[in-house]
């Protein structure tokens, strides 16, 4: 990979924890589950800065993490070595994984799958994922499905977050706009970070990944694992045990590789 080609870096990435603290996330046990019954070890991809990769390792889980932004990851490795965990973190792009292990368990949280955004790139990284799986090892992927047209256009910007208390107390700010091409679906986003202190922009950076992301339906996504070798074996609404229906928004799916796990 590039090392100096990689989004998430400045103030995206040092207020990545920042801004999301206040989320809530209800995934990390329906990963958590998913590796106790597909089996270890595991491989976080697009951990970032070890939202769910530091809980699994600190519950003892052997859990890896990959992500293209060397950034995120010094941020992760940081925050490891605060909690006294030891992490195995790799820098690299989903699509061209080149890892020294092998993996009963891959999972793809957070729509990150997504954010390879050219069809062949997409259809690479599945090859490596398949190739680092050990026989019967399964890939879990989370995928946002865009609904409705949207529009070709740049939407007005809107305000995603403002937030006090970032280094030294002061504000930061984080604004968005996007638009979405139906016909080569993808989504095309820009967005504005400004740290504010005493009511002044000490810090403004802006960010524009066009494309950002490739939208996916459930019809489509099986197909694209089927080719890649996986079997499909469901895909659920969300987080429950719910079939997914090609109207929902957020839809997980399970590939699995041929053979007995553990062989």
């Amino acid at each position: 990979m590039n090392k100096d080609d990689y989004e998430y870096r400045g103030l995206l990435a040092t207020a990545w924890d920042f801004m999301r603290a206040d989320m809530s996330f209800t995934d990390s046990q329906y990963y958590r589950d998913i590796i106790r019954s597909s089996g270890e070890p595991a491989l976080d991809v697009g951990c970032g800065t070890g939202r769910l990769l530091l809980v699994y390792v600190a519950d003892g889980i052997d859990v890896d993490g990959v992500d293209n932004s060397p950034q995120l990851l010094a941020i992760c490795r940081e925050k490891a070595a605060d909690l006294g965990l030891l992490v195995s973190l790799y820098a690299q792009e989903m699509e061209a994984l080149e890892l020294p292990r092998r993996y009963g368990t891959i999972f793809v949280p957070s729509m990150s799958f997504q954010l390879v955004p050219d069809l062949a790139d997409a259809r690479r990284a599945l090859d490596g994922f398949y190739r680092h799986l050990l026989p019967g090892g399964t890939l879990l992927l989370t995928v946002w499905h865009i609904q409705g047209e949207g529009s070709a256009e740049w939407g007005d910007w809107w305000l995603v977050l403002e937030k006090e208390g970032f280094e030294d107390g002061r504000t930061l700010k984080r604004s968005e706009r996007s638009r979405y091409d139906a016909g080569t679906q993808l989504r095309h986003t820009q967005s504005r970070y400004e740290l504010i202190e005493d009511g002044q922009v000490v810090v403004a950076e802006e960010n524009e990944r066009s494309p950002e992301l490739r939208n996916y339906g459930v019809a489509q996504l099986r197909a694209l694992l089927e080719e890649a070798g996986f079997e499909v074996v469901y895909a659920l609404k969300e987080f429950s045990d719910k079939p997914a229906a090609e109207e929902d928004e957020i839809f997980c799916i399970l590939g699995r590789k041929a053979g007995e796990a553990g062989y």
